[in-house]
């Protein structure tokens, strides 16, 4: 029959077992908060929490009861001085145990124990909440873009308005100067010379056509005169 046979035997013996855990206890006492593996921490909690609750009431029987299961005199004096004092409210409950993910080496699941009075702040494990899939990790994605509706432009307030109707006002006289400006502007020299030359040359064909037809030839009138 296994009568008082609660808890891991975390693969040692009964002697191994116990200075493994008066070794991560008094570890706890010092620091006040251990790295160590998940099934080491569930051992621990249940060992170490009636030794502080004994350390709350400071007699002789309670320090030798503590040192018979610690083994270390200066983890008992920071035990009875130290956290007892700020545990001394506190009815149990003493230890929080945070899983922390599993060690690299062997893959063994890891986990930090520590006084619940000296960090009231939980620490962050790198986990979101969120459990990843890796199928459909765009689709999500996709359905929020489709979704948010696009931003309508912002109508113009009637200061705005205001201000650019006088702006556009002063701009159109200047506008209707500049083509009554061109509309009326004089001839330039170029568009005058155009019309002379023009008529030079009808008066060219003129002359060549008369003489063409009197059949005179132009250079015997010369000799003539």
């Amino acid at each position: 029959m296994r009568h008082r046979n609660k808890g891991a035997k975390l693969g040692r013996t009964q002697a191994h077992r116990k200075a493994t855990l008066a070794s991560l206890s008094s570890a706890l006492i010092e620091h006040k908060k251990i790295t160590t593996t998940l099934p080491k921490a569930k051992a621990l909690r249940p060992f170490i929490e009636p030794l502080i609750t004994r350390a709350k009431v400071d007699t002789t029987h309670n320090r030798r009861q503590v040192f018979r299961h610690l083994r270390s005199k200066d983890a008992v004096d920071s035990l009875f001085f130290d956290v007892a004092e700020v545990v001394g409210d506190r009815p149990g409950g003493y230890t929080r145990i945070i899983k922390i993910g599993r060690r690299p080496g062997d893959g063994a699941e890891m986990a930090m124990i520590e006084l619940v009075d000296y960090n009231d702040v939980k620490p962050d494990t790198g986990s979101s909440g969120r459990s990843r899939t890796r199928r459909g990790s765009g689709k999500g994605r996709r359905k929020k873009k489709d979704s948010t509706p696009a931003t309508a432009q912002e109508p113009e307030t009637p200061d705005t308005a205001a201000e650019e109707t006088p702006a556009a006002a002063a701009e159109t006289p200047e506008a209707a100067t500049d083509e009554a400006a061109v509309e009326e502007a004089p001839p330039t020299a170029e568009s005058t010379e155009e019309p002379k030359q023009a008529a030079a040359d009808d008066v060219a064909d003129a002359d060549g056509t008369d003489v063409e037809a009197s059949g005179a030839d132009p250079d015997d009138e010369k000799k003539d005169a």
